[in-house]
């Protein structure tokens, strides 16, 4: 039987600046890499930059009428 080796941390990128991040518990920032990029990221969602755009769709007329 062999022994069983802990698996070695998940990598992600980081969604600001991409770079590679463990995702370990000891990172608080987590999935960011540092917590400058977690505050530009917050602040992105605070002033709006993240925006889905949408476009107005025209209401199909009422049958009834």
């Amino acid at each position: 039987m062999q022994p069983v080796r802990p698996a070695s941390p998940r990598a992600v990128n980081c969604p600001r600046c991409g770079k590679p991040v463990e995702w370990v518990a000891e990172n608080r920032y987590r999935p960011f890499c540092s917590a400058r990029c977690k505050g530009a990221d917050l602040g992105a969602w605070a002033s709006d930059s993240y925006r889905i755009e949408a476009t107005e769709e025209p209401h199909p007329e009422d049958p009834s009428e």
